[in-house]
């Protein structure tokens, strides 16, 4: 259990890769959790030769956790993590931006798939390789989650065109900057996303 808790995924929430590899951590702690599940209930037949017994239930309520688990899993299975093109690009215009990959932004109506952010001060941009992105939607979803953590007047933009996105980056280089304030609205961001 000591293994799980040194991997926290909100230590890593934002890196590069994040969603890659948290699929495998996912798929890991699942296996991991149903195999002791199923060792138990194994234990517990091979001592007492049936299937009603105390190791039973012991399995049966480590099914809980499992299935959790197993939800995770089956979430980060339907993202990806931003493209080693798109990334490399990315990284030649965000040098002294703060920045976060992978972010996905989960709402009771649709998820927000954003490959990277950078921010600086007030303004948040962000670079989404899906061509569907509903930008309208997500600015509305995140200015209100933006204005209940006390952070108002923050501007939101998201791209879809790379090329865009990059000379957004280095226009961004110019901005006033402000350490505070752009790390209270990531820790806003890092707070909602899977």
């Amino acid at each position: 259990m000591q293994l799980m808790r040194t991997f926290s995924a909100e230590k890593y929430k934002g890196t590069k890769n994040y969603i890659d590899t948290q699929k495998k951590y996912e798929i890991f702690r699942t296996l991991l959790y149903f195999g002791i599940s199923v060792s138990l209930f194994a234990a517990g037949y091979i001592q007492t030769g049936r299937k009603t017994n105390l190791l039973t239930v012991v399995a049966i309520l480590g099914c809980l956790p499992a299935s959790k688990s197993a939800v995770s899993v089956i979430m980060f299975l339907r993202f990806k993590s931003c493209g080693d093109k798109a990334a490399a690009e990315i990284e030649k215009h965000s040098q002294g931006l703060r920045s976060l990959y992978d972010m996905v932004f989960t709402s009771y109506q649709k998820n927000y798939v954003v490959s990277h952010i950078a921010v600086r001060g007030n303004t948040v941009c962000g670079y989404s390789e899906r061509q569907d992105f509903l930008e309208k939607e997500f600015h509305k979803h995140i200015d209100n989650i933006l204005k209940m953590d006390g952070l108002k007047d923050v501007t939101v933009k998201i791209f879809t065109d790379l090329k865009k996105y990059t000379d957004r980056l280095e226009q961004m280089k110019d901005l006033e900057e402000d350490k505070d304030r752009s790390e209270a609205v990531i820790n806003t961001l890092k707070s909602v996303v899977l």
